[in-house]
């Protein structure tokens, strides 16, 4: 994202940027055999919205997690 954008964003009190999905499928891809019968733990405003959590619960079998937990607070509009 170039300078002025987030120049932009700070101006409008947009400050949410979320990391894209293709961008964590080319660093996780690194790491599958690291996953086997794992519990992974997502930290996030809302799970629905997170592309962490979208990643993990789309390739859950494929990674052969153990467990996915995800915590959102109260006020998810989902």
């Amino acid at each position: 994202m170039a300078r002025k954008d987030l120049a932009q964003a700070k101006d409008a009190k947009q400050d949410e940027f979320y990391t894209q999905l293709t961008d964590i499928e080319k660093e996780l891809r690194y790491y599958t055999e690291h996953f086997r019968d794992k519990v992974v733990f997502c930290n996030c405003d809302d799970p629905y919205e997170s592309n962490f959590f979208k990643y993990f619960a789309l390739n859950f079998n494929r990674l052969g997690l153990k467990r996915l937990i995800a915590t959102c607070y109260n006020g998810s509009p989902v």
